[in-house]
Order: structure tokens, then C-alpha cells, then sequence
């Protein structure tokens, strides 16, 4: 059970990403409607309504047969990398069937070309491209892709992987969730840390929480390595720090950050408080199904529990990873 002694406010928690090369967007090329297409072995989920809609059926296999060059890798990712550089080969942009855009960047990925011919040079891009491999053509380009997020820390560090792709956290938010909308198996909602799957940001988010299972409470607690355990917001705080996104310190904070949304409204990821408009007092990350993770007080590790028991005082939930919608989100490129 949570206690009021969980207000603690604590130092922030810092997330870091190892920057490697940028790229940017613009494209054109196929031009016919799509069909279902079957899943590649080992290439991930399974294309939803919106990815088979959406991706050519020739872009969308190769996806699906790029993936496994990066083990864990999931095939939406390079997809959702793809839309956001080029509309998956389709816009009219100039860098992409031939010639460069403003910053370098050419071909369907948007690869500069140094930075193409480097992993070129560590990596043998399967039959099907061109000879010599070239950035423009669809097969090299997303082989290349596949290994430069591997060699850049994917699947282990999404978040860096993509960064180093191109250095804008926007970008990395886009890339995941287009991803995301692009599998047919988002966060399970099941409220059970052993169905997490995905690269989304609320998958990201979760599964640096579930994680922390079995971590002991430590008021003000910034973790086991600075702090032999986390607090309820160190928790929360560190956990978003993982997909990029930066929550102030305490419970009470975190909640008047918002956005705040109604109960009846909750998606796993979301942030549960407990307490009063006075004294809000705890934070924990909905998984779905009626279960938070949270670290709830002392004497009680990081667990996974119920939303509501016996004499809860939920007040109320926040969604920090879908705010209200804001003009301009992406910069022209």
C-alpha cells in the first residue's frame, strides 16, 4: 500500500545519446497499390492495416527481409524510417533517384553518401542491389540501414540508434511512433511485463520500468547505481528519460505537467498519481489491464500491482507521450 512518505522529490536523471552521423529526409519512386505481403522469418510483428495500406508491397518486403541482418531488429522500424525520409520512395523531393538534397542526403533512406559507403565497407549487402551497391537503390539502401542501426546500438538502444541516424530527438519520436502505428501488436495492455514487445515509446518506457523489478524502494532514490534503489517519480522520471522525454522530479510535479487525461482514457505508459489536489503523493506507469509498475514505499521493491485495492486514493492520470496536438511539428528538411 502507498503512503504519503512517498512524495519525495530527488535529483533528475540524465539520459545521454551517442551521437554518430545525421541524415535527412526527401524521395520518389514506386507508384502501385499495395498488397498484403507474408511476414519475413524473424523480421518482427506482423503487418498492421495501416502498413499494408500504406507501404508499397516491394518496400514492405524488403523491410521484412532487411530486419534480421540486426538480430532483435524489428522490420517497422526501418518502415517507419522510410516514411518519414521519403514516404517509402514516393515523394518528390530532390535526393533520391539521383542527386543529393541540401544536406547530401540521396536514395530512399537518405544516406550520406560517406556515411553509406562506411557501412558498405563493414558490411556485404545481400544479392538483389547493385553492383557496386548504391544508396539509391531500394534493396542497398535498406540493408544499410539495418546494419547502421545495428552497428549504432539497435535493438538494445533504440532511442541512440535512431538518434545517431539523424540527430533530432522529433525525429526519434516520429521514426517510433510510426513504427508503432505500423505493427499490428502495440504495448499488449495486458498489464504483465512479460508481454511487452515493440520500440514505441511507450514499449521503451515500460520495459526500462520492468526492468527495475525486484529494486528496492530508497526514498529519493535515482536508481541502483546512484541511489541503491528508486522512489516512486525517480522511477517515472528515468523511465520516460529512456524514450527521450523529460518529466520533472516529483509526483506532484509530474502531475501538473500533464496533459492530464480521465481515467477511462488510460493507454499502457500512461503516468497513475495517488493522493489529493493538496497531496499527490505517488506515481506509478500503467501497463494496461488494471496493473501499474511502480516503487511503491519502503520495505516494498518495484513490483507490478493493481491500479486500484482497498482504500486507494487515485486521483488521477497524465499522458506525457500523447500531448494535445501542436503546429509544426517537423521542420522543413
Amino acid at each position: 500500500m502507498f503512503g504519503r512518505v512517498l512524495a519525495a522529490g530527488c535529483a533528475g536523471v540524465v539520459f545521454t545519446s551517442v551521437v554518430i552521423a545525421s541524415v535527412v529526409t526527401t524521395v520518389v519512386v514506386f507508384d502501385h497499390k499495395p498488397q498484403p505481403s507474408v511476414l519475413a522469418p524473424g523480421s518482427g510483428a506482423a503487418p498492421s492495416p495501416e502498413a499494408v495500406s500504406d507501404i508499397p508491397e516491394s518496400m514492405l518486403v524488403l523491410y521484412q527481409k532487411a530486419a534480421p541482418v540486426c538480430p532483435g531488429l524489428d522490420w517497422s522500424v526501418l518502415a517507419g524510417i522510410g516514411k518519414i525520409e521519403t514516404d517509402h520512395g514516393r515523394s518528390t523531393l530532390p535526393g533520391v533517384s539521383s542527386g543529393e538534397n541540401f544536406a547530401g542526403a540521396g536514395g530512399p533512406m537518405q544516406f550520406l553518401a560517406p556515411t553509406f559507403d562506411e557501412v558498405v565497407t563493414r558490411h556485404q549487402l545481400p544479392a538483389g542491389g547493385d553492383t557496386p551497391p548504391s544508396r539509391y537503390n531500394p534493396s542497398d539502401a535498406i540493408h544499410a540501414a539495418a546494419y547502421y542501426l545495428c552497428d549504432s546500438g539497435a535493438p538494445a538502444d533504440m532511442y541512440s540508434a535512431i538518434w545517431a541516424y539523424n540527430h533530432a530527438d522529433w525525429y526519434v519520436r516520429d521514426v517510433l511512433d510510426q513504427a508503432a502505428r505500423y505493427r499490428s501488436q502495440t504495448p499488449s495492455g495486458t498489464g504483465d511485463c512479460d508481454s511487452l514487445h515493440g520500440s514505441d515509446r511507450a514499449s521503451v518506457v515500460l520495459a526500462f520500468a520492468c526492468k527495475q523489478l525486484g529494486q528496492p524502494y530508497v526514498w529519493g532514490g535515482n536508481g541502483p547505481e546512484a541511489s541503491g534503489g528508486w522512489d516512486c517519480s525517480g522511477l517515472t522520471k528515468a523511465a520516460y528519460a529512456a524514450a527521450g522525454v523529460s518529466l520533472p522530479r516529483t509526483a506532484a510535479e509530474q502531475y501538473h505537467a500533464g496533459p492530464v487525461i480521465a481515467e477511462s482514457d488510460l493507454r499502457p505508459g500512461d503516468l497513475v498519481f495517488y493522493g489529493t489536489a493538496a497531496d499527490i503523493h505517488h506515481v506509478g506507469l500503467y501497463l494496461g489491464g488494471g496493473k501499474i509498475v511502480n516503487a511503491p514505499t519502503f520495505g516494498v521493491p518495484v513490483r507490478v500491482q493493481d491500479l486500484h485495492y482497498e482504500g486507494d486514493d487515485y486521483f488521477g492520470a497524465t499522458s506525457p507521450l500523447n500531448p494535445p496536438a501542436t503546429a509544426a511539428a517537423n521542420p522543413a528538411q
